[in-house]
């Protein structure tokens, strides 16, 4: 009958064995958590409500969260796509862009490379760089400007808008402008 001892050393050396077969591999320190995304999340279509109501889709390939940079910011490398929906959750706006940022602390997005908007109106934007400010619900641009309307299309460089996209102003326009003609033969003395 062996002693306790050389049980006991045959118990040691049995756990050491199984304990080395199952050692990970070690990875490398992270040296700048602030350049590194706490989520990375790829092919993504979330919803948003308010007050219950499904008001947004937002779809977009990537999406990459970095919550210790200064400032905080979500990243959208590979473009980002918005809807609007309506009441009877139909589609009455959307927005598409190549690439996207927003800064969370601050409601600030910034969509930059081929950015297509359509408003409520059904009037289509499209411009190379939009921002938007969801605190003072101010959309800009400094970039060239196309806005295409049923009957018009306008041009400049650079724009503001309200959210919406409904009441805005061309800041340098360019473009050819229409002019209703109206009748001189009616007016009356």
């Amino acid at each position: 009958m062996p002693s306790r001892q050389v049980i006991s050393i045959l118990i040691l050396t049995t756990a050491l064995i199984a304990c080395g077969r199952n050692k990970h591999p070690k990875t490398d320190a992270i040296e700048d958590r602030a350049a590194t995304a706490v989520l990375q999340a790829t092919h993504v279509s979330t919803l948003i409500s308010d007050s219950g109501i499904t008001r947004y889709r937002i779809s977009a390939e990537q999406w990459f969260v970095y919550d210790k940079s200064d400032p905080t910011y979500w990243d959208f490398p590979q473009g980002l796509y918005l809807e609007k929906f309506n009441e009877v959750m139909v589609v009455d706006a959307s927005i598409r862009a190549d690439k996207a940022r927003y800064w969370d602390q601050t409601g600030l997005w910034q969509l930059d490379g081929n950015v297509h908007a359509m408003n409520e109106e059904g009037e289509q934007f499209d411009t190379p760089q939009l921002i938007w400010d969801q605190q003072s619900e101010h959309i800009y641009s400094d970039s060239n400007i196309v806005i295409r309307r049923q009957s018009s299309v306008l041009e400049g460089v650079g724009f503001t808008s309200n959210q919406t996209m409904t009441e805005y102003t061309i800041l340098q326009p360019t473009g050819y402008f229409p002019i209703e003609e109206t009748n001189h033969d009616s007016i009356t003395e």
